[in-house]
């Protein structure tokens, strides 16, 4: 079965866009792994309306991804703080993913404003596409093959098992 004849009416790379592909999602959840959790200060630092980070916390929230917690400071009102849940921090490897690319693709001669590093020995991390049989061994889109999931629904509405072809 070629590609083309695959339905992407379910496909999980649409069905994730349609939770963190809108603008400025991912920055929000960029604050969140950086320790910013206070509404106001991932407003100012962000530099996004009081609206739109409303509307993306709320659908952040609505996917499961960010949990709002209360907290009251001593003679202030009760406030929120967001907190990311295991989907939302599932999504670390897909942030270092966009960090690697945005550093190679996008950012200026010196490098990019922020870096990753590993706690332990200090070397900048990287996502990496790797086969679990074979730990180590990055691999691209060449050494990989496309094959049609268990819910994968033909173009013609019928079900299909079989490898695609490129």
């Amino acid at each position: 079965m070629r590609w083309l004849d695959v339905s992407t009416e379910n496909c999980s790379v649409q069905a994730a866009l349609d939770v963190v592909g809108a603008k400025w999602s991912m920055l929000v959840i960029r604050e969140m792994f950086n320790g910013v959790h206070r509404f106001d200060e991932m407003q100012q630092h962000v530099g996004i309306s009081e609206a739109v980070l409303s509307r993306r916390l709320r659908e952040l929230q609505d996917a499961g991804l960010v949990e709002s917690i209360q907290y009251r400071e001593p003679g202030m009102r009760t406030r929120r703080e967001y907190r990311l849940t295991a989907a939302g921090l599932d999504l670390f490897p897909v942030l270092i993913a966009l960090l690697n690319w945005g550093d190679k693709h996008r950012a200026p001669v010196g490098g990019g404003s922020w870096q990753v590093r590993h706690r332990d020995c200090g070397e900048q991390v990287a996502a990496v596409v790797a086969c679990p049989a074979h730990p180590g061994v990055a691999l691209d889109h060449r050494d990989t093959v496309t094959n049609a999931g268990p819910t994968a629904v033909g173009t013609s509405n019928r079900s299909s098992d079989c490898q695609i072809e490129s």
